[in-house]
């Protein structure tokens, strides 16, 4: 079978899901049940993957669903805790204090917060702690969606503490081809790590300075009442300066520490900076943008998370430390969880749910429930609980409603992650073809030729699409990018960083990420016109990654 027609086919599921969520607007509990089933046509008929293997891959794809559902459900629950206890209404006007122009708020809340929760925990929990946040401070949830998706850019290569470098590049790129470049070259493993980290860095601080007045003027632009880039552009001084206070520490992090901090010690110099700058008039706007009256906000902004703020009972007024406190304990758990210097990562890591060889297969399946964010943030709502006093009745509703948000994302996401496995999987079969996305991505490297470094990072980000993990990519797709680069004679590491960058920009249109986002904040069933809002800050983040890829092998 030829590698082109091999990549048509590997892409066809693909496209099954883009075509309906996109084109057709298919809520995704119908697109995405299509979907599988065409990926189990293909991977049987054309991959000859036994149907037994095909359902090992699934069972593994529920033990995945399970772990995204809890983070889900977590902070949800943390969420409508705050709510019920009027928490959230003072972390709304402290926000207010700060300044009550939407667009400020976007750069301390999403991009820098946000990138802080990215560092620390990862694996999507930056969308599902922001957009609930968000919609509770007055955002439209369709907004709150989109821009949760965004943030899920430039601090996910170092997020979860250096995960998708430490486990994913590291791991993935591990081979013999590899070793002998490695002793040729003279380097250790954790040598070229570091190269690696240090272009990974660089490139992000570069594209990424400018995220947060993309997501400024993608708010204005679609959800202002003059549906105006130029009204996200008047604070521009303000959002190159939030942009600039994260992705400068970040880099020099990454270039003299490694991947573990860059994300964490990019927010956690930025926002003090940031806070006191906006606090003291510096660089702000001189005039307040905010949203339209809500009653004049189309139906399709419009989620099911219930925010409005019960007016009967105690107003006394909670101090913004006490109301704020459950999510730094969170944010201070989530460090303390995983840093490998201290022993509760191994404590939380011993409880692990294992089914070992599913089926009698290869494929194996686990879950450690105690480590996942979701735990953290079940943590921060009994904290939350005790803190602010909250009443049985108070606590039973907020978990009462966060079961009910989880529902619909359950459901879509028993078929998305299944899918997502066999693709990852298919590389084990009796055929002796390559797997899906090695399969589309020789097929690019084929065409490309001199200028895949334009490429590389598209094919990173197509890995993330597919399997909503930059980490994942990395595993799947570094020792590919190597292979690549060996035949093209291109500095490797070059090109295994391009893979890093551009499957961390992948993160802001995988399908699953969406649904996960979408849940916090009940906005399932209008995944398609996410979908269509983050194809465009992937698109410039992919176009900028790939030019200074050119530029640096040139």
């Amino acid at each position: 079978m030829s590698t082109s027609l091999l990549a048509f086919l590997a892409v066809v599921p693909i496209l099954t899901a883009a075509v309906l969520l996109t084109g057709f607007r298919t809520p995704a509990k119908k697109a995405m049940p299509v979907s599988f089933l065409v990926t189990v046509v293909i991977a049987f008929a054309v991959w000859d993957i036994p149907i037994i293997d095909i359902m090992a891959s699934t069972v593994q794809g529920l033990f995945i669903t399970f772990d995204i559902l809890y983070i889900v459900f977590g902070a949800i629950v943390l969420l409508n805790l705050l709510k019920y206890s009027k928490a959230l209404r003072t972390i709304r006007e402290g926000f207010a204090n700060i300044s009550e122009d939407r667009r400020v708020q976007v750069v301390i809340i999403v991009w820098l917060f946000g990138s802080f929760i990215e560092g620390a925990a990862g694996f999507g929990t930056p969308a599902a702690i922001v957009a609930p946040l968000l919609v509770g401070l007055g955002f439209p949830a369709f907004c709150a969606v989109m821009l949760g998706m965004m943030v899920q850019s430039t601090a996910v290569s170092f997020g979860a503490v250096g995960t998708p470098i430490l486990v994913g590049v590291s791991g993935g790129i591990q081979s013999p081809e590899f070793t002998a470049e490695l002793a040729a070259s003279g380097l250790e493993l954790s040598d070229y790590i570091q190269l690696v980290t240090s272009d990974v860095a660089i490139l992000h601080g570069i594209t990424g300075t400018l995220m947060p007045t993309l997501m400024v003027c993608m708010m204005t632009r679609f959800f202002g009442k003059n549906r105006s880039w130029k009204e996200g552009l008047q604070v521009l001084p303000f959002t190159v300066f939030g942009g600039l206070a994260f992705t400068v520490p970040y880099v020099l992090t990454g270039i003299f520490l490694g991947p573990e901090f860059p994300s964490m010690l990019g927010a956690l110099v930025a926002i003090p900076i940031v806070v006191i700058a906006a606090k003291r008039g510096f660089l702000m706007p001189k005039k307040i943008w905010d949203f339209d009256a809500e009653k004049n906000w189309p139906t399709s902004w419009f989620g099911t998370l219930n925010v409005k703020f019960d007016s009967s009972g105690d107003q006394k007024k909670m101090s913004l430390g006490k109301a704020w406190l459950p999510y730094l304990s969170m944010a201070a758990l989530l460090v303390l969880s995983r840093l490998p210097q201290l022993p509760l990562k191994g404590w939380l890591n011993d409880v692990k749910v294992t089914w070992a060889e599913i089926f009698d297969t290869s494929i194996s399946a686990s879950s450690t429930p105690l480590y996942l964010p979701g735990t953290i943030l079940l943590l921060a709502g009994i904290i939350t609980i005790g803190l602010h006093k909250m009443k049985s009745d108070k606590v039973k509703v907020a978990f009462k409603d966060s079961a009910r948000m989880l529902l619909g994302a359950g459901f879509v996401l028993v078929f998305t992650v299944p899918m997502v496995r066999i693709y990852i999987n298919s590389g084990a079969n009796p055929a002796g073809l390559p797997g899906m996305p090695i399969a589309m991505a020789e097929w690019v490297a084929g065409k490309a030729g001199a200028i895949y470094p334009l490429f590389a990072p598209t094919i990173g980000a197509l890995g993330a699409f597919i399997a909503g993990s930059n980490t994942v990519s990395n595993l799947m797709l570094s020792l590919f990018q190597f292979g690549v680069a060996a035949k093209l004679e291109m500095p490797s590491f070059i090109i295994v960083a391009l893979q890093a960058v551009g499957a961390a920009a992948g993160n802001m249109i995988a399908i699953h990420n969406v649904v996960a986002a979408s849940a916090t904040v009940g906005f399932l069933g209008k995944e398609g016109i996410v979908l269509r809002k983050t194809i465009l800050p992937t698109i410039y983040y992919l176009v900028v990654v790939g030019l200074l890829g050119l530029l640096l092998l040139s």
